[in-house]
């Protein structure tokens, strides 16, 4: 077993639900080696940053500013204010087992690779987070990345988080800080290019608390469509269909929905296979709430035909509508 001194760093901004917990959960790991948590502190409008000044009473603790509150800059600056050679980042909201690092660690000594990482473990505590958790796990909800829904040990494109080798991410020049979202998988693609290599562990798994509400839900994969578009436009050759699904299903319902309000104005028989579009969504939902998981009561498979379309759409139109690199 490995006992290398790890250092591990969290960007932090607006986490006083989780903070405490999600540091707590590193000070107690079972690992062989020396610690140090780096947590990168944004302009926060709530309690985060009291609480993370009385955690750093504990000397294994480091606070460092990040005015912008961006998650790359925060995660540069936190890596570049590392002592060891082993980076272990996770995030405010981020849960992990007490022999996390350890299998982290161990992994990435076992298979050479540049980074490792493991399952991104949506769990809600309220019947709407449990019903954003189901459909994050689910391939209907986020498709089949393995980090997602889970699958064998081996290479992949990308993780959830993740633990690094410093080297490499001084090789690739650290996390690009004009991307506000997507900037894991960019960081990712530009280590695999240079030759290096990224293993996933479903052993390795992270608690997630999922956004909380619509709204939150809404912004987020808005972003995330937004982003992974920006990584479409600087790696064209990235883009597969996995990442066109939602985008298309947008396009394909307004073209449906303006072929039946055509259709009711100028009654154009034809233009009445414009329903087919909606009528095909619709039993996607139908068929998320069936094979959605069984654990579910029904008032939170009843809001996950709310949550689906939020998560598809909103990041469809992310995609589609793009954003304004820095």
């Amino acid at each position: 077993m490995s006992s290398l001194s790890v250092s591990v760093i969290i960007p932090v901004l607006n986490e006083e639900r989780h903070l405490a917990e999600a540091v707590k959960r590193v000070l107690n790991q079972k690992y062989l080696g020396e610690i140090e948590i780096i947590l990168a502190l944004g302009p926060s409008t709530d309690q985060t940053n009291k609480i993370a000044q009385d955690l750093a009473k504990d000397n294994r603790i480091k606070l460092i500013d990040n005015p912008s509150g961006k998650t790359a800059s925060a995660l540069n600056n936190a890596i570049k204010s590392s002592k060891f050679d082993i980076i272990v980042r996770l995030d405010g909201h981020a849960l992990v087992a007490d022999n996390y690092i350890q299998k982290a660690v161990d992994t990435l000594e076992e298979t050479k690779a540049d980074n490792v990482g493991g399952l991104m473990k949506a769990q809600g505590i309220t019947f709407f987070e449990k019903s954003v958790a189901a459909a994050m796990t689910s391939k209907l909800g986020v498709g089949n990345a393995p980090f997602h829904v889970g699958g064998k040990s081996g290479f992949v494109d990308t993780v959830y988080l993740g633990t690094f080798r410093k080297s490499a991410l001084v090789r690739v020049g650290y996390f690009d800080e004009s991307f506000i979202r997507a900037q894991d998988w960019e960081l990712n693609y530009r280590i695999r290019e240079t030759g290096g290599k990224i293993w996933f562990n479903p052993d390795l798994v992270v608690t997630y608390r999922p956004r909380s509400n619509i709204k939150q839900l809404a912004k987020q994969y808005f972003q995330y469509g937004q982003w992974r578009r920006q990584v479409s436009k600087k790696y064209p050759e990235t883009l597969n269909l996995r990442y066109l699904a939602a985008p298309v299903t947008v396009v394909g319902l307004l073209v449906g929905l303006v072929m039946i309000l055509l259709q009711n104005v100028l009654n154009i028989e034809w233009l009445k296979i414009g329903w087919l579009a909606p009528a095909a969504y619709v039993l996607v939902l139908i068929l998320g709430f069936f094979v959605s998981d069984l654990k579910l009561n029904l008032r939170s498979r009843l809001i996950l035909l709310v949550v689906l379309p939020v998560m598809h759409l909103f990041w469809g139109v992310g995609f589609l509508k793009s954003g304004k690199r820095l």
